[in-house]
């Protein structure tokens, strides 16, 4: 299985590189695939030493499965690429997500619509993968009508030069700035660029993504993006309204049971998901669920899970894996 890892030097491509060491992927030649000014560099995997090649050497390698993370721009003009030359691309871009020609994928949720012709299949946005892996079981039991979020996002979701914009005001230093304002000991209610609708690109890929991985368009979704002075992952305050009433016990026992959520929900313990504690694990943790009292059929939760790796990395390599179970590659 020759895998080739797209962005391999970035803070995703180094993650996903940890998970796929980490869940011992049937990895038989890696090829690390990064910008023309990275090529050359090393990187190591499982301990052996790796030469980071260039975009059309990495085509002309015809790996089997490619997974990039290398911005929207880099997978428009190369996962075609990559697929014409036989391999599957795996994208963590928003390049391909609304493709109505392209699947977008959560596996725990719909890997099943993937077939051997998908060559270039699409990872959710990281605050959509954590909210819907809790929602589609809850959503299949009661049926959702309207979803509202509001996210309390890591600053490694905009990459190194933001987390290095917060180490430098913890220090007091002057240095490149990722936002338009100081970040630490602030909240920022601005992710990705404003369309015209007045909501963030970020806004509006709760809304579509969503709707597109759970096959329902009648959601109704709303959200608010904000960028928060934190490294270990996205938060999200979620109040959804099913079409039915639910038991809130019910719905604990329901997420207990699905894969991939841990719930941590006790209140005389004081057990709730922070990111502070979802940092470097590959679930998504699910608490503070309680019913909306101002009115009917209407749940609260917390939802918590490290952005890179079940919002990235870690979905990506899970796709791989299904893809490799099902014979699909």
């Amino acid at each position: 299985m020759r895998i080739a890892v797209v962005g391999a030097t970035g803070m995703v491509g180094e993650v996903m590189l940890k998970v796929l060491a980490e869940r011992n992927f049937p990895v038989t030649e890696l090829i690390p695939v990064a910008s023309e000014r990275s090529v050359g560099k090393e990187i190591e995997y499982k301990g052996t030493k790796y030469k980071v090649v260039g975009l059309q050497t990495a085509v002309d390698m015809k790996a089997d499965i490619a997974v990039f993370s290398a911005g929207g721009d880099t997978s428009l003009e190369w996962a075609p690429k990559f697929a014409a030359a036989g391999t599957t691309v795996i994208d963590n871009s928003s390049a391909w997500r609304m493709d109505p020609t392209k699947k977008l994928v959560v596996p725990e949720i719909n890997a099943d619509v993937l077939t051997r012709e998908d060559k270039i299949i699409a990872n959710p946005n990281c605050s959509t993968i954590q909210m819907v892996l809790a929602l589609s079981p809850l959503h299949k039991k009661y049926n959702i009508k309207r979803i509202i979020v509001s996210t309390y996002q890591s600053i490694t979701g905009t990459g190194v030069k933001a987390v290095k914009q917060l180490e430098n005001e913890y220090a007091g230093v002057q240095g490149d700035m990722a936002y338009k304002y100081p970040i630490h000991r602030n909240a920022i209610p601005h992710c990705d660029s404003f369309e015209e609708n007045g909501y963030t690109k970020e806004e509006m890929k709760l809304v579509r993504e969503t709707q597109k991985i759970l096959g329902d368009n009648t959601i109704r979704v709303t959200a608010t993006a904000v960028r928060v002075p934190v490294v270990g992952g996205h938060s999200e305050a979620v109040n959804v309204e099913f079409t039915n009433d639910f038991d809130v016990n019910e719905v604990r026992e329901i997420l207990h049971n699905t894969d991939g959520v841990v719930v941590q929900d006790n209140l005389d313990t004081f057990t709730y998901p922070m990111p502070l504690y979802a940092e470097g694990k590959n679930d998504v943790f699910v608490g503070r669920i309680r019913r909306d009292e101002s009115q009917p059929n209407t749940l609260n939760m917390w939802i918590v899970a490290d952005n890179l790796r079940k919002g990235a990395a870690t979905n990506t390599i899970q796709i791989a894996e299904y893809l490799i179970k099902a014979g699909l590659v």
